[in-house]
């Protein structure tokens, strides 16, 4: 019998087990493939992160840019991970770790490779549920690094939106390469990656820039599933951590998983709570709210409300982005940006957000 068992070695999933296995708690990783590169670009802002060793950060953008209708100055540091070294980082030696698939999970045992392993507490973390949710979708490709000023990122690009509207993310990798990525925020059901290709190869031949490159990366998950139910502890996506209206989890995950392991450690009972506390719960809800309004409003109208947004103060854009247990700042910010709305707008808002 081990004192925790998590399935899934993501992000999430290797954070956690860290966290336990740093508290002197006998810790188990299992993952089909526990090997696999992570695979995906994982950026967030410097501010959200928990404390990383220099070279598990790949860049940093001091500039970080915004277009709506109008251009905008994003305040706040904007880093991409760099996933080798983030996950040298979080891996222990006393970590069991087992190259298996987990089968009947409980909140105590969980079966791999045909044999039944016993835990203290078992936590999933193997990723996002399967179902119909609104969905994020992206297709990217890499380009030199002089596409984009040094020490500079695209947040959001809306000057091209179409119907359905999505949006070019573009960010440096390294010195040598920059990430751009044609983005649907939120669309039900996810839409193709074909259209988001055409949409990309348009976007680069509006800059000048080369449209001969191979994706570089495809994305896909699910941005409103509902907060788990149940006995079982679950742990980053499969925990809902995502945040409904950007996509984010990651930078969330890493700072929540030492939390999470000394409630393992001290208070197993209120484990769920640490996770999802009354706070955290408060504001996912307004969160989902914001989703829903982004999900029903008119094609035409998404670049004017982003506008609106990116015009709000920076500590409100900040609460709203990264401050997940910040409920009165979350409902601070949304209620600012709907009464700067003119009343066509608003009245698109409101209708929007209250629709199923």
């Amino acid at each position: 019998m081990v004192d925790v068992l998590v399935v899934g070695a993501g992000p999430a999933g290797s954070a956690l087990a860290a966290a336990c296995t740093d508290l002197g708690l006998s810790t188990t990783l299992v993952d089909r493939n526990p090997e696999r590169p992570w695979r995906h670009t994982y950026g967030a802002w410097a501010h959200e992160l928990p404390p990383l060793p220099h070279d598990a950060i790949a860049a940093r953008a001091t500039t970080v840019k915004a277009f709506a209708l109008t251009e905008h100055r994003l305040d706040g540091e904007y880093v991409v991970l760099h996933n080798e070294n983030l996950r040298r980082h979080l891996s222990r030696p006393d970590i069991e770790t087992i190259a298996g698939r987990a089968a009947d999970i409980t909140p105590t045992t969980a079966t791999i490779n045909g044999r039944t392993i016993t835990a203290g507490i078992v936590v999933d973390a193997s990723g996002p549920p399967r179902g119909r949710y609104a969905e994020q979708t992206a297709v990217g490709v890499t380009l030199p690094a002089d596409v984009l000023d040094k020490g500079e990122a695209v947040f959001m690009d809306w000057r091209q939106a179409g119907d359905p509207p999505t949006f070019c993310y573009a960010l440096p990798l390294d010195d040598e390469r920059v990430l751009v990525e044609e983005t649907s925020l939120a669309h039900l059901p996810g839409l193709s990656f074909g259209l988001l290709r055409e949409r990309l190869h348009r976007r680069l031949a509006v800059h000048g820039w080369p449209l001969d490159r191979p994706d570089h990366e495809r994305v896909r998950f699910p941005l409103n599933p509902p907060r788990p139910r149940g006995p079982l502890v679950t742990f980053g996506a499969r925990a809902a951590l995502v945040h409904p209206a950007t996509g984010y989890s990651v930078a969330t995950a890493l700072t929540l998983a030492p939390k999470v392991a000394h409630a393992i450690a001290e208070t197993p009972t209120r484990v769920r709570d640490t996770i999802w506390s009354p706070k955290a719960r408060m504001t996912h809800g307004l969160r989902r709210r914001g989703l829903s309004a982004l999900l029903h409003l008119p094609s035409t109208r998404v670049p004017e409300f982003f506008e609106l947004f990116f015009r709000l103060p920076a500590e409100k854009q900040r609460i709203y982005l990264t401050e997940r247990e910040n409920f009165t700042g979350t409902a601070a910010a949304m209620l600012a940006l709907f009464r700067s709305a003119p009343p066509r707008l608003r009245s698109a808002i409101a209708f929007a957000a209250t629709t199923r």
